[in-house]
């Protein structure tokens, strides 16, 4: 079907929803816009659905969301004699509606659903997939995109996102399927009447706070800190969770940013509701010039992700993702080996992009570290093989660079819950001891060498930015460089073809294939590239070590501008 049919099948089709029909009839004399929503089908990969909320195949609305849906159906009914599957979503624009659409369609298709009753983070979905028995789970969110996006994250039973292979299977169902004619819905009133659908209600976040409660490295020296604290979910849905947590172990100064407090999916306060940037910090900054807190915390819209600034003086100062994850490993093994509670073999998990001054620190304690591929379901298959193996409690820490960790087995995702939770015992711990974080983190460096990260993104939208993606991924493997930033490339991981070269040889890489290259430089510096798997935009990981930050800087200044260049369509 070409684009123009497609358009004017939706004119007429797509009644359910009266936001989509005035949309439709806006674009009538704009060719480039029809072009954009329907010149393909939004992609369901492992991320499952994300893309601009709207009308058209190429859109996030009501029937991209119920052909996935039926898609997946098909696929659990297959698989499993009376599959069930647990919902829940975030703050985002129409992200209740399309968790009621989803639970209609897979009521229409017999498999039981599990719908919370109100918005819930990312981690208290992984949580729910296993405490609830369920085959499935789909989590509707855009994570820290602008308030234009929504998505649609499919998660399998042991409560991380698919893996490649189902979620390949669940696609060819999806592709199967006309989103107009062959979508089996059921009335929502009735299937929950019936209890087909059955509401979520308080007790199962009761059961996760309690796990992530179980976390703690010093339990009780919150309670006796006079710790203060900022914090901010970004209208998103950490706010009730955060809060309690924060308040079971006994924080008692704790400021929440007023204007960010409540849910509201077009984030007026934060376009980029993101915590590695600084400016939805901006609200929170201002207010500590009354409060004076020790510490800010902002969790993103699905909770899944949480930023910090540390105060230093009069001014606060924002880690990044790799800081904060450092100073987290470095607080849970060092007390732990303080208290002898480290277990036989114990193992920390970061993903390949994130700082290798982790896998000094955790060797330091004698703790295996292990690689994987950027997303967090690797992490989690990680845990899973543990817990089959009989052995979950080697598991000590595991994140990555974008600001997404987790200590625990009750989630198999980042969760922002549990790392706010140890954020400020840890900062109540090293306050007791005379310490700020940032005072850690030097000691760190000086231990373990200087390490500075940054990250380079290239936005790229529409049809003509997928193909300049591609086309520089392409011209980076024909013809790789020799130098960059003056520094000599010794080596080159090609993640797409399983391979990594050098000047003696090439070997096997044992992860699984992804669109991801390495070159790897002289003095352990790094850039790391691939095209990011649920945003239209190329990243750039630039790492650079040093004997003290600055040199370190210096370095990491000469590989931003040489990635900025590589990265140019």
């Amino acid at each position: 079907m070409s684009v123009s049919e497609s358009y004017e099948r939706w004119l007429t089709d797509a009644v359910d929803d009266p936001d989509l029909g005035a949309e439709l009839r806006g674009i009538a004399d704009n060719q480039d816009e029809i072009f954009d929503r329907f010149y393909r089908e939004l992609e369901f990969g492992t991320a499952g659905l994300r893309g601009v909320i709207g009308a058209g195949t190429n859109r996030m609305n009501v029937y991209t969301v119920r052909k996935a849906t039926q898609g997946l159906a098909d696929y659990l009914n297959s698989r499993y004699p009376a599959p069930c599957v647990v919902i829940c979503y975030d703050s985002r624009i129409k992200s209740d509606l399309f968790a009621k659409e989803a639970a209609r369609v897979l009521a229409g298709n017999g498999v039981s659903v599990h719908l919370f009753a109100e918005l819930a983070p990312v981690p208290v979905l992984s949580f729910a997939v296993k405490h609830l028995a369920c085959q499935a789970g789909i989590m509707v969110t855009a994570s820290h995109n602008p308030a234009k996006y929504n998505g649609y994250k499919c998660y399998g039973p042991e409560g991380y996102q698919m893996t490649d292979e189902d979620a390949n299977t669940v696609t060819e169902c999806i592709q199967k399927l006309d989103l107009f004619t062959d979508i089996r819905l059921a009335d929502f009133d009735a299937a929950v009447a019936d209890g087909r659908i059955a509401m979520v209600g308080d007790e199962v976040v009761d059961a996760f706070l309690a796990c992530v409660a179980s976390q703690q490295i010093n339990p009780g020296i919150c309670t006796q800190s006079d710790l203060k604290v900022i914090y901010t979910p970004l209208n998103g849905a950490g706010n009730k969770p955060v809060r309690k947590i924060l308040e079971r172990i006994g924080l008692s100064q704790v400021t929440v940013v007023p204007e960010q407090e409540l849910p509201d999916g077009n984030f007026p306060t934060a376009p980029f509701p993101n915590p590695e940037l600084r400016q939805p910090f901006e609200l929170a900054l201002k207010l500590a010039e009354t409060v004076e807190p020790d510490i800010l915390l902002a969790t993103d819209p699905d909770c899944d992700r949480v930023g910090i600034a540390v105060r230093q003086n009069e001014e606060y100062v924002l880690l990044t993702g790799n800081e904060t994850g450092c100073l987290l490993l470095n607080y849970i093994l060092s007390c732990r080996a303080e208290q002898n509670a480290l277990p036989e073999n114990p193992v920390v998990i970061k993903t390949i992009v994130t700082s290798d001054l982790a896998t000094r620190i955790a060797e330091s304690f004698g703790c295996e570290m292990r690689n994987v591929l950027t997303g967090f379901k690797y992490i989690g298959e990680q845990i899973v093989e543990m817990e089959q193996a009989g052995t979950p409690e080697r598991f000590q820490f595991g994140f990555e660079e974008s600001y997404g960790c987790l200590a625990g087995t009750h989630a198999r995702d980042k969760d922002a819950v549990v790392a706010s939770m140890l954020i400020c015992e840890m900062a109540a711990y090293y306050k007791a001891n005379g310490l700020s974080l940032l005072d850690v983190l030097q000691v760190l460096y000086h231990e373990h060498g200087a390490y500075r990260h940054l990250l380079v993104n290239v936005q790229f939208e529409g049809a003509k930015g997928m193909a300049a993606m591609d086309s520089i991924m392409q011209k980076l493997r024909s013809k790789p460089p020799k130098k960059l930033g003056g520094l000599n490339v010794l080596a080159i991981a090609d993640y797409l073809t399983a391979e990594r070269k050098t000047a003696t040889g090439v070997e096997p890489l044992t992860l699984p294939r992804a669109n991801v290259l390495v070159f790897e430089l002289e003095d352990h510096a790094s850039i790391i590239v691939r095209p990011s798997g649920t945003e239209p935009k190329i990243k750039g990981y630039v790492t650079a070590t040093g004997a003290t930050l600055d040199a370190a800087d210096a370095v990491a200044a000469q590989l931003r501008s040489v990635t900025e260049d590589l990265l140019k369509a």
